[in-house]
């Protein structure tokens, strides 16, 4: 993917083209052009929708298999078979009374074989979203190593030695491994959205198996949801309506814009919550989300609500996902059980943060386990099924789980519901239903425990209904020691307090928990709650959830705040960055006065890009002025120079020979195209005239501004005085070189 500073000049030729010619043609043209960013979210939303009703739908079937099928109607799931389902939204029938359903074939009646049966179609669920997940294997360049590279040109090692003690890391050619439909997806879209590329991430197969991984990875009850994949699949739709529109396609700033509007429909089909999605893409994911972009989110994010509300997969007819009624009004003595399950929350996500970080780097680590990732899946499928499966709340999908513990026991509601049926029976005795309690206590800590060990795995997951399922169950517990108010309540507020210590959401999870349950009036207690949980959270771990994926997976991402503390107490300055004198050889053009350079001197400099693995790198293109002095000319992408050479040198090497071309890089001759006959091609369209510079003496933090905030890819570093060119920055160049301080403690 481009950035807006490679490509915004083709924006520029293709906007002027537009609004420059008078007729009702090119009216209507700039009429569509200016739309179609209006258009294309529109279409993003309602596809996101259309693939959000597909894969909950079958979610629900393929889940319902572990315990049995309906008679003649094998692709209907439990609750659309029997008519007692119908009735009652709850799986836990009173089979006291007889409620079976004569459509509903349970596979054994026997509880062993039941158990049997039930894992071993979980580990087969859990084995085919894995193997699936394996299909998108994809080896990318290494972020950064403190190890020496080899001169692409000539072989010999190139030192890494730099104006400071501490010189900053170079990439090199060694590859990591990524199996781009794994996990949530989230981790790398952020690093997206702040100006760097994973290639075919957002490709049409990822979106495929991301789609079909994600439904036997849920369906196989692992501590997954498919909130974090729904997010990722909306994104991916962004990025493919975006190539076939010619604005988007080829204005990497722009198509950023797309995808950042993109994630809020992925949140609001998940949950129901169009607001909440767009909080989230917000709060959350986007690092440019100026007002404009807002405003697509918004619309993007309505579209998709309002589609799934008409398809309507949940059968009720509303968005609403887990609607409660709680006839109760909290107090003011409850704000302290508010706060209570705040703490709780923060010091769950806190060493949820810690621990899975811990065990990722442990137990991953093992060659078995690297080697064979399906495995690690089995194990992890099969732990999950053995605890879970005696336990009549744990034995249900995430998202049931919540609807249960979140239901308002009244009076003519208290047979509906296992939780409601053993809740009367604690009333009726005036003493605590301790077997309940112990299921509650069981199912809590069995979602700690499970949920730390299966985030990372390798199949399409999120982190988000585990979470709310912890805190729901910690919070109903909580809830019967309280007694003066509904149980309810409790989980609800804790559900929101431990997702916010796990990722540290607020206000777009304040949000979300309003639109999950409909109930505007406990708000309050959501962020209270939810502010204490991130408070106590981040003075446990500094980072959530998804920035620790990040540095596990060795993502190049640059989070202004984190970086600005480290260089602000380090206090080094820009030429701390500049490559060694031999690296900035191999990437600089010498332009002579004709602007023409040899097609074969930019095939070797590309193969030079190329050998060192970057993948966002570039050339800087100087030339000496009346003085002799080499002055900067403009920049040109790795990216767009390959796509020049490689889509455009066929046509011109008809009837020349390679060496005998000559590539126009700074001519003024710009709106018409080179002849395919002749001997010379122009990329001109293709360079960065007024690439952005600054100062080696300035401030680092002043770099840090300026890549973050402007969504800069590489900063042009001259020296001070005189203007000229000494380095050029590329933005993982000082990720690497960020990274390196914080190994070796000297930003703390």
């Amino acid at each position: 993917m481009a950035s807006d500073e490679e490509n915004g000049h083709e924006h520029s030729y293709r906007y002027r083209a537009l609004y420059s010619h008078p007729g009702l043609r090119y009216k209507l043209l700039t009429l569509l052009d200016a739309s179609s960013g209006w258009l294309a979210v529109v279409v993003i939303g309602a596809l996101t929708a259309c693939i959000a009703f597909l894969v909950d739908i079958a979610v629900v079937t393929v889940s319902d298999w572990k315990t049995g099928y309906c008679s003649g109607h094998f692709l209907r799931n439990r609750e659309s078979c029997c008519v007692a389902a119908e009735k009652s939204p709850s799986p836990f029938l009173t089979k006291e009374k007889g409620e079976e359903c004569a459509d509903w074939k349970v596979w054994s009646k026997d509880y062993k074989s039941s158990f049997a049966i039930y894992v071993g179609m979980a580990m087969a669920f859990g084995i085919i979203s894995s193997s699936l997940t394996m299909l998108t294997r994809s080896t990318l360049p290494s972020t950064s190593s403190s190890q020496p590279t080899k001169n692409a040109s000539n072989g010999h090692p190139t030192s890494s030695t730099s104006p400071s003690a501490n010189p900053p890391p170079t990439p090199t050619v060694q590859g990591k491994t990524m199996y781009l439909a794994s996990g949530s997806g989230i981790p790398e879209i952020k690093t997206i959205l702040s100006g760097f590329s994973i290639p075919s991430f957002l490709s049409l197969p990822v979106l495929i198996v991301k789609s079909l991984g994600a439904i036997f990875a849920v369906s196989s009850s692992l501590c997954l949801g498919k909130e974090g994949p729904f997010v990722h699949i909306s994104t991916c739709i962004g990025h493919l309506v975006g190539r076939l529109i010619p604005k988007y396609a080829s204005n990497g700033r722009k198509m950023r814009e797309l995808l950042s509007a993109a994630c809020s429909a992925g949140l609001s089909v998940a949950f129901g919550a169009p607001i909440g999605g767009v909080l989230f893409s917000y709060e959350e994911i986007s690092t440019y989300f100026p007002r404009k972009v807002l405003w697509r989110a918004f619309l993007c994010s309505l579209t998709a609500a309002m589609v799934l509300k008409e398809l309507n997969p949940t059968g009720t007819g509303k968005l609403v996902l887990f609607e409660s009624r709680f006839g109760d009004e909290y107090n003011a003595i409850h704000y302290f059980v508010f706060v209570l399950l705040g703490v709780a929350g923060g010091i769950f996500g806190g060493l949820f943060c810690k621990f899975n970080f811990l065990w990722s780097k442990w137990f991953r680590a093992f060659g078995v386990i690297k080697r064979w990732p399906v495995l690690e899946v089995a194990l992890v499928v099969l732990a999950t099924a053995l605890i879970q499966y005696p336990n009549p709340l744990t034995r249900q999908p995430g998202d049931v789980i919540i609807k249960n513990l979140l239901v308002d026991c009244g009076e003519d509601k208290s047979s509906l519901s296992w939780v409601c049926r053993n809740e009367r029976v604690a009333r009726e005795r005036g003493t605590a239903n301790w077997e309940y309690v112990g299921w509650l206590t069981y199912g809590t800590l069995a979602k700690l425990v499970l949920t730390t060990i299966t985030f990372g795995i390798k199949v399409p997951s999120g982190v988000i209904i585990p979470a709310l399922d912890a805190g729901a169950f910690f919070g109903r517990l909580v809830g019967q020691a309280i007694g003066s108010i509904s149980p309810g309540i409790f989980a609800m507020v804790g559900a929101a307090a431990f997702l916010a210590g796990v990722s540290r959401m607020t206000i777009s999870l304040a949000v979300i928990m309003f639109e999950l349950t409909g109930q505007l009036s406990y708000t309050v207690p959501s962020m209270l709650a939810i502010l204490t949980a991130k408070w106590v959270a981040d003075a446990i771990s500094s980072e959530g959830v998804y920035d620790l994926a990040q540095s596990l997976l060795s993502h190049p991402f640059l989070d202004p705040d984190t970086a600005l503390s480290i260089v602000r107490r380090h206090k080094a300055c820009v030429e701390v960055l500049i490559p060694p004198q031999r690296t900035m050889a191999d990437i600089t053009v010498h332009v002579p006065t004709s602007n023409k350079v040899a097609l074969t001197l930019l095939k070797e400099k590309l193969d030079a890009l190329r050998e060192r693995g970057l993948m966002d790198a570039g050339l800087v293109l100087v030339q000496k002025n009346g003085g002799g002095v080499e002055v900067l000319q403009g920049y040109i992408s790795q990216s767009e120079l390959e796509f020049g050479l490689t889509k455009l040198v066929p046509g011109v090497l008809v009837s020349a020979q390679e060496e005998d071309v000559q590539v126009r890089l700074l001519g003024q001759e710009i709106d018409e195209p080179a002849s395919p006959m002749s001997l010379e091609m122009d990329l001109t369209p293709f360079v960065d005239r007024t690439p952005l510079s600054i100062c080696a003496k300035a401030p680092l933090e002043y770099a840090v501004e300026m890549f973050s905030k402007l969504g800069l890819r590489y900063l042009m570093v001259t020296k001070e005085g005189t203007g000229q060119l000494v380095g050029v920055i590329i933005k993982k160049r000082l990720v690497g070189y960020l990274e390196h301080l914080r190994e070796h403690g000297e930003g703390d």
